[in-house]
């Protein structure tokens, strides 16, 4: 397959792997420009992703408090590049159907700036549950986390997405220099399945992208069959689909037609990341329209199913004390009483996306952004909330210091004394540099810790 670059291809395997880390800043939270001003770590930018960088491992940066703020996601380079070829938009509904355990769900929301609906499904339980606590850290609003098969949402969602990630489960080939314990699991027979797995997920995927949409089709694998050959004959199958031009960028290659099968026109517009030429290990990436180029993707959409009107939250005893909630503690509450997106789930208060679609039967993780639980007579926020909000949205909030021994205290479940604040009474929002870390309650000076027990630790 690679002719003269074969040897260094070879050596490439030969020598240490890159040990620097992957780390992408989250929009959501901070500018690219505005995190490199804190100065945490010494970082080289990635060409194939604006919010990308490496990161020397010894900083540790997995340990640093930002990353408990969800400031930043840790990611493999060249995992960055199919979200980064999606090109999400806000406003627009998007599909991650393959998504644990989140970094390409947290890239894509990243660009999405909460707004517009964002469905991450992953179809394995254990998955789909790291999956929805990565959403949770990054503090996406508007993302439903679901664990079902791609048939289930195709038979619920046809036409509905204008744009959808599909990165397939695949042989793993291009990680063995970073995880060596992923070549005794390689045989051409489960190179045979995922090629068929993939053919599968791609047919459901089809059906549920709108006309005009993109799909973007993603492996980690140098694998023909499960690359270029699916491709292939995923074109084969949908003439309605072509493959669209990927830019020029340091590190690409371009897929080769002769390694394709079924319909090969185009495959040479798709991409191939080697780990002898680019920062990071194997990757390839296709992206696919569905029809014509130039059709607005958020205008004049179809299957929308809905399910009808929904039944606005409107519980006697509880809705009051999620009001009272909200005017002690947002600035401005009256965008969090929209008793039409909020839905009761036993004792759980959830924030729906605005487009919601109707997914009965379907086993929803995350249906929107968990608000928190009503206990008793009174309500007692989620720390999903917290990690959705900025201190400008709250009437409470104390910020201290990466290195500060209050932010080391406040990870350690430690009770806080107030310090800027006025020291009102109530729930109080614990930031990190100016990003959220989670709540604490004021009462008498002090700040009771209310930071998931679980998640304690020192940093």
């Amino acid at each position: 397959m690679l002719g003269d670059e074969y040897p260094a291809f070879a050596r490439c395997f030969e020598e240490e792997p890159v040990r620097d880390k992957g780390l992408r800043v989250n929009l959501l939270k901070a500018s690219p420009e505005e995190f490199l001003q804190k100065n945490y770590f010494p970082l080289k930018p990635l060409p194939w992703a604006k919010e990308g960088f490496l990161c020397p491992e010894e900083a540790r940066p997995g340990k640093h408090p930002c990353h408990e703020a969800g400031v930043y996601y840790l990611q493999e380079p060249s995992a960055m590049v199919p979200a980064a070829l999606l090109g999400a938009e806000p406003g627009e509904r998007i599909l991650d159907l393959c998504a644990a355990p989140g970094g390409k769900t947290t890239q894509t929301a990243s660009a999405m700036q909460n707004r517009g609906l964002l469905v991450s499904n992953e179809i394995h339980p254990e998955r789909a549950k790291i999956l929805s606590q990565n959403v949770e850290r990054m503090g996406i609003r508007n993302a439903v986390v679901t664990n079902t098969d791609a048939h289930a949402l195709a038979d619920r969602l046809p036409g509905y997405f204008d744009r959808i990630l599909v990165d397939a489960p695949c042989s793993g080939e291009g990680m063995f220099r970073k995880e060596p314990l992923a070549i005794p699991e390689w045989s051409m027979e489960n190179v045979k399945m995922c090629a068929a797995r993939q053919k599968e997920i791609l047919d459901c995927a089809a059906v549920m992208l709108r006309e005009g949409g993109i799909l973007v089709y993603s492996t980690c694998t140098f694998s023909t069959e499960e690359d270029e050959g699916t491709v292939g004959e995923f074109l084969h199958r949908h003439p309605e689909f072509r493959v669209e031009k990927t830019p020029e960028i340091p590190g690409f290659s371009h897929g080769r037609p002769e390694w394709g099968s079924g319909r090969t026109e185009g495959l040479e517009y798709t991409v191939r990341m080697w780990p002898h030429i680019a920062a990071g290990e194997g990757h390839f990436a296709a992206v696919l329209r569905k029809g014509e180029a130039g059709i607005p993707l958020t205008a004049g959409r179809s299957g929308a199913r809905r399910g009808g009107r929904r039944e606005a939250f409107c519980d006697r005893e509880r809705y009051p004390l999620w009001e009272a909630f909200c005017r002690e503690t947002f600035r401005k509450p009256e965008e969090w009483l929209v008793p039409e997106r909020l839905v009761l789930r036993k004792d759980t208060l959830w924030l729906l996306p605005e487009e919601m679609p109707e997914l009965s039967g379907v086993r929803i993780l995350r249906p929107g952004l968990m608000l928190g639980e009503f206990l008793k007579k009174r309500f007692e926020p989620s720390h999903a909330l917290a990690m959705a909000l900025s201190p400008e949205e709250v009437l409470r909030a104390e910020s201290f210091g990466a290195d500060a021994p209050e932010t080391a205290a406040y990870l350690g479940g430690e009770t806080l004394r107030t310090g800027t604040a006025s020291g009102e009474k109530g729930w109080t929002l614990i930031c990190v540099d100016g990003w959220s870390l989670g709540w604490a309650k004021c009462a008498g000076g002090a700040l009771k810790n209310h930071y998931p027990r679980g998640l304690r630790t020192r940093c």
